[in-house]
């Protein structure tokens, strides 16, 4: 019976584990295929290079820093910076639009690297290209 109640013991001990931090966002769809092969930003020893989003549609907006951004959607309806990265969300009654952007090389400027759309009714998913189209203005 004790070596039972030790078994027991350790198996509830080994699941209050701490969590693993969560990578940055990465695209979850495979690039489209490109003749010159896929765009990867330069990396160095303490930089890390952001995964870029290729899907047709998105050409407008994948690259495009928050000025560009704000002059095809209007002004963000959320800012949200996180060291040297930052997430602009844009919204109208079709969808909203999460941007993500990160440095494209060691301090550099922010640029839009991934994007993210769902209904604003219920958040599910949405096809980011329709959404990026409804949002232009």
């Amino acid at each position: 019976m004790p070596k039972a109640l030790a078994l027991v013991a350790a198996m509830l001990v080994t699941g209050c584990a701490s969590a693993v931090p969560l990578p940055r966002p990465v695209a979850t769809v495979p690039p489209a295929p490109q003749a010159a092969g896929p765009v990867v930003a330069p990396s160095s020893r303490s930089f890390i290079a952001p995964t870029i989003m290729r899907l047709p549609g998105l050409e407008s907006v994948i690259g495009a820093d928050p000025r560009r951004l704000a002059e095809i959607f209007g002004p963000a309806r959320l800012t949200v910076p996180e060291g040297d990265a930052l997430k602009l969300q844009f919204a109208g009654t079709a969808c909203v639009l999460d941007v993500f952007l990160y440095p494209l090389r060691p301090g550099g400027p922010p640029a839009a690297t991934h994007v993210e759309a769902r209904r604003p009714s219920d958040g599910q998913e949405v096809d980011r290209a329709g959404c990026v189209a409804a949002l232009k203005r």
